[in-house]
């Protein structure tokens, strides 16, 4: 259908649907040479009227003086029905009459739903030049316009739906609460699995075994992420985000499963050890992919506050592991505890599994991934295993700085929140259930502390708070352990206390300061590889080294000084950062919050650039003079 005028425009199509009403897709759009194009997207039906539908918009925005051509390409990645919906708008700024044409297919259409179009009304542009708009096809995928489209000069700027962003977010925090549930049981019913598995050991070697099959899932971690990471970048994060969720939730319910080593001997803890190295291999794609996951979705300036909610669910799911075990001590006696209390914990991870597995499954892919499989479907090829090693080997000092920051923060970690509860009991004969009360009240504590880091790095940046952290930790670290070591139960809280303040510099930050470090293409491989073989190095291993240095040398000091060795290599690794708050990842356009904020963003870059041109100019001229 076409229609004329001199004019703005606005064209609205709609689908009919074998059920329900009759949903409209309303595109609004403003011309002038002069001026931005304006894009708004609504749904319209007949019981709620005109609704906001846009959940990601990618626009680019591009200036053309000399043939006088604004030009804005923008794609709404929404459905109607099932139907993924892509406008391309081109605005000339010609003396020609406005001509409206429209041209809709779509996957509806291909499966014999008809569509149908009208023109709007027309409204009368402040000036007297004319443009023309046309509607085009959209591609398979939610996306943009191929590249080659655009303008040579084109800045692409992402706008994020906020109510996706939430349920991403809340997704990802939710789900890792689940899987470090499963994962956080284990140390915290260490000494009673070292009772039921290692019987005829010493305490010192019970816990020393149990902190040793503890240690043998993180060295199968950098496997899981070799694996899934690359896997993420060519699948989808979704996808391989709800394959770690159910294989962790197995590993950690068969650990439920086991018999003890009474009943089968020797068998009892070769099986624990199966089942602790599925929890790894599929902890081993976790965090790099919620990591990502977060990242990818979140706008610039609030991606520290955002990427904390992760780290928030992990305390969660912290929270969840040490009160179970804390009520079971302090409700069963020692002998049920040993005979059944001490599989609850582990049972309960099928049906979280699934409840995780259900969250994880109804999310949508983030935009930098949908933005780079387009990129790699118009070229028509696959990225092969060898592409990804070349991109990692170009990317090896941002490694090496990604394992520098995971050691201080898993070191700290586990420290803090793994081994300290089993150096309580087994070595300072703290009593268990008062020493996992104290540390359930910490991580809660840290829950709001995390937060309020992240929000902080948004604002001053990644580096200062980390550096922070580093610093008090160096000089920290003994104090606190000197209060802990008093066992006076108001000075352990103390102390540990300190430790989960400083472990909230790292918590609330890591999240978006990691995945800053590499681009789109190999972020979630690059992030899941670097960040898996520190914590297989030095982070997993943690309680495994404490418990032994303090075995051998009898110095219970040997904690203290662990942590100050870790405090002073993140402190190098946090000063060679390159600072990242409030701006675009690697390989992405700039994401924002809302279509004012992109055109914002948009008029200051191009007043940036004209800037830089002015510059460029005045220097020539001065060369020519001189």
């Amino acid at each position: 259908m076409l229609s004329r005028s001199t004019a703005y425009a606005c064209l609205i199509i709609s689908v009919t649907r074998p059920f329900g009403p009759v949903p409209r897709l309303a595109v609004r759009n403003f011309a002038h040479k002069e001026a931005c194009l304006r894009a708004a997207f609504f749904v319209s039906t007949p019981s709620k009227g005109i609704q906001p539908a846009a959940r990601h918009a990618t626009c680019r925005f591009a200036d053309r003086p000399r043939a006088a051509v604004f030009s804005h390409e923008c794609k709404c990645a929404t459905t109607t029905g099932s139907a993924p919906i892509g406008f391309r708008h081109g605005l000339s700024a010609s003396c020609a009459p406005l001509t409206l044409a429209t041209l809709v297919r779509s996957r509806a259409a291909l499966s014999g739903k008809p569509w149908r179009t009208a023109p709007c009304r027309a409204i009368r542009p402040p000036s007297q030049e004319f443009s023309t708009l046309t509607a085009t096809p959209a591609p398979s995928t939610p996306s943009i316009a191929p590249a080659e489209a655009a303008p040579a000069a084109a800045h692409e700027i992402t706008v994020v739906d906020q109510g996706l962003l939430k349920r991403a977010v809340g997704a990802m925090a939710l789900g890792n609460a689940m899987e470090w549930f499963d994962f956080g049981v284990y140390s915290y019913i260490a000494v009673t699995l070292g009772q039921v598995f290692f019987p005829s050991s010493s305490p010192s070697a019970q816990l020393l075994a149990t902190f040793g099959t503890f240690a043998a899932a993180f060295l199968v971690r950098p496997l899981g992420g070799m694996v899934f990471g690359p896997l993420g970048d060519r699948i989808g994060r979704q996808r391989v985000l709800a394959m770690t969720m159910i294989m962790m939730a197995v590993g950690t319910f068969a650990i439920g499963l086991i018999p003890s080593y009474d009943s089968i001997g020797l068998l009892a803890p070769a099986l624990l050890l199966v089942a602790r190295l599925v929890q790894g291999f599929s902890t081993g794609g976790e965090y790099g992919g919620a990591a990502t996951f977060i990242a990818e979705f979140s706008t610039d300036k609030r991606r520290g506050f955002m990427g904390s909610f992760l780290e928030f669910g992990t305390l969660i799911g912290y929270v969840m592991g040490a009160g179970v075990v804390a009520l079971l001590t302090a409700s069963l006696s020692h002998d049920a505890l040993l005979s059944w209390g001490w599989r609850v914990p582990f049972l309960i991870a099928g049906p979280l599994g699934l409840i995780g597995l259900y969250i994880r499954m109804k999310l949508e892919e983030t935009p930098a991934f949908k933005r780079q499989a387009e990129a790699r479907e118009a070229q028509d090829k696959a990225v092969p295993k060898a592409h990804f090693r070349r991109q990692l080997a170009r990317h090896w000092r941002a490694l090496l700085l990604c394992v520098g920051l995971v050691l201080i923060f898993n070191v700290t970690d586990y420290m803090a929140l793994s081994y300290l509860p089993s150096y309580l009991s087994s070595t300072l004969h703290f009593d268990e259930a008062h020493g996992l009360v104290l540390i359930l009240i910490v991580m809660v504590l840290m829950m709001p502390m995390t937060l309020a880091t992240g929000r902080l790095s948004d604002a001053v940046g990644r580096k200062p708070v980390m550096l922070a952290g580093c610093i008090g930790l160096f000089a920290l670290a003994i104090p606190a352990l000197l209060l802990i070591r008093t066992g006076e139960t108001s000075l352990v809280f103390g102390g540990l206390l300190i430790l989960g303040a400083l472990l909230s510099c790292f918590t609330g930050v890591m999240p978006s300061a990691l995945p800053a470090l590499f681009p789109t293409e190999i972020r979630y491989g690059a992030l899941a590889i670097g960040f898996n073989v520190s914590v297989s190095l030095f982070g997993g291993t943690t309680p495994l080294a404490a418990a032994w240095l303090v075995d051998a040398t009898g110095n219970l000091m040997m904690p203290a000084y662990y942590l100050m060795g870790a405090a002073v290599i993140g402190a190098i690794s946090v000063m060679a950062l390159p600072e990242s708050a409030r701006q675009p990842l690697k390989g992405s356009p700039p994401a924002v919050a809302s279509h004012r904020e992109a055109h914002a963003l948009a008029r200051e870059i191009k007043r940036r650039e004209a800037a830089e041109r002015d510059d460029g100019g005045y220097a020539s001229a001065a060369a020519l003079r001189a």
